[in-house]
């Protein structure tokens, strides 16, 4: 992200009533405010105003074509903005409030912004399973559409600091949390005439879901957040299915193979999938040339891990310096 003059003296608040109200008045005005969810922390704004909208994507340095996720208080704020068929009923009874996120049909005339569906007949919403996000919406009254806040193509953030060292001066309040306990994205769905689709892996695994693997839309215009090809990076180059260290590198281990840290000493998928992400901050920071990641199985959870880390370590588009 290139950079810029501070726009904002960045505040970091630990979470009160107070806190919330006035997160909830900034994104009335129109501001972005940093939010925790269950998943990650989002970059938050009113999801029926355009400006807002395009200060979110102006912040992470995010390409419009890129849609963003709708999140809503529950079936009810949802059947506002979207179509619900029978089976996105059936799978908002099981999942929601939780990590999953529906693309549905676009309401007629609906008060989305246009920028949130990246001009799309469809909306990508989720029900977030987090008392702070749930109270921002119902204050706010309205969707918020709320990417994963940090700098487009970056390791998410799944504490407030994350937030504070990708997006400092950009926005005007971090809302604090501590630690998110999923530490992976949703996991997106598209409900369509045809059946259902997986859109991204995450953290309901596609096994409990009945899908079979991610389409992928990553070379073309997604349809879905998380869909690019080169995503969730460090800043150093990542070697995957590593068995060693190699000089400079620095060793992220998984199970009995170890390393500078290790995703789960006990091969505990959960508990990998919610250290993944802090890891690879402290290995970014490491000031180590590189990052090598030890192998992960590829089921249940390790195929959400393993997305994440194929986009981390996938060729990188040129960025400013």
């Amino acid at each position: 992200m290139t950079e810029s003059p501070p726009l904002y003296e960045t505040r970091v608040a630990d979470i009160s009533a107070e806190s919330i109200a006035l997160a909830a008045a900034l994104i009335r005005e129109g501001r972005p405010v940093a939010i925790p969810t269950e998943t990650v922390y989002g970059l938050a704004c009113d999801a029926t105003n355009a400006d807002a909208v395009a200060q979110v994507y102006a912040a992470k340095g995010r390409p419009s074509f890129n849609p963003l996720i709708a999140h809503v208080t529950g079936l009810e704020m949802a059947r506002q903005y979207v179509a619900v068929p029978r089976q996105a009923l059936d799978l908002m009874a099981r999942f929601w409030p939780g990590p999953l996120t529906l693309v549905l049909t676009l309401c007629p005339e609906t008060a989305i912004s246009s920028l949130v569906t990246a001009g799309l007949p469809t909306l990508a919403v989720r029900c977030p399973d987090h008392p702070v996000a749930q109270a921002l919406i119902a204050s706010v009254g309205r969707p918020l559409a709320a990417p994963s806040a940090n700098a487009s193509g970056r390791i998410s953030p799944t504490r407030a600091e994350h937030v504070l060292r990708s997006l400092g001066g950009r926005i005007p309040l971090i809302l604090d949390a501590g630690p998110t306990t999923a530490g992976l994205e949703s996991t997106i769905v598209a409900v369509t005439p045809d059946g259902l689709r997986l859109l991204r892996e995450g953290a309901i695994p596609a096994e409990t879901l009945g899908l079979g693997r991610a389409v992928t839309e990553s070379e073309g215009r997604p349809s879905a957040p998380g869909q690019l090809m080169s995503h969730y990076a460090p800043r150093q180059p990542v070697r995957l299915n590593a068995l060693s260290a190699m000089p400079g590198e620095f060793l992220i281990g998984f199970g009995d193979m170890g390393g500078d840290v290790n995703l789960s000493p006990s091969g505990d998928l959960v508990e990998a999938a919610v250290r993944l992400f802090d890891l690879l901050h402290i290995a970014e920071d490491s000031g180590r040339d590189a990052i090598a990641i030890a192998p992960v199985p590829d089921t249940g959870l390790g195929r959400a891990i393993n997305d994440r880390l194929r986009r981390a370590a996938a060729e990188r588009p040129l960025r400013p310096s």
